[in-house]
């Protein structure tokens, strides 16, 4: 058991770190999830990979986390990134391109956002993506084409 959670420590972290951007409240969020997944282990069905019901879990504390608090946090989020705290892909824009990237990221609808946000800054898979949202890979997939074709029209780029 131990084990499995030394293996997936770094990536529920980083998925964590996706949603808050918050260095201090992903590990706090990180070790409330992991003190859930050790109370609910037998509800663990091997139907879906071990990090990915981690994921899981860790979604719903952060959800909780932000109901206990009253406050919906993605607006302060994306005005409080750094280019520092962004992939390498991102560094490259400049810090208005990168928050007016940002702003119009959050216009668009929060499942679309989620994905985006999950698969640029989370680095994870489609498929992980579509088992955490509780939807298909292909549904990960065609959400975030659309979300970033919907980001290239915000940004007056005709490029795909």
């Amino acid at each position: 058991m131990e084990e499995l959670f030394k293996e997936n420590a770094k990536l529920l972290y980083s998925y964590l770190y996706s949603l808050c951007h918050n260095e201090s409240l992903a590990e706090e969020l990180t070790q409330q999830t992991f003190y859930k997944a050790c109370l609910s282990i037998d509800r663990y069905d091997n139907t879906c990979k071990f990090s990915t019901w981690l994921c899981q879990i860790g979604k719903h504390t952060y959800y909780q986390y932000l109901e206990k608090n009253k406050r919906i946090a993605m607006t302060d989020i994306t005005e409080e990134l750094s280019v520092t705290e962004i992939s390498a892909e991102r560094q490259a824009l400049s810090r208005i391109e990168l928050l007016e990237t940002l702003r119009q990221l959050h216009t668009l609808p929060q499942d679309m956002r989620e994905v985006i946000y999950l698969r640029s800054f989370g680095d994870l898979s489609f498929r992980e993506i579509g088992d955490i949202m509780g939807k298909s890979e292909n549904w990960a997939r065609v959400t975030y084409f659309r979300g970033k074709t919907k980001l290239i029209e915000l940004s007056g780029h005709n490029e795909t």
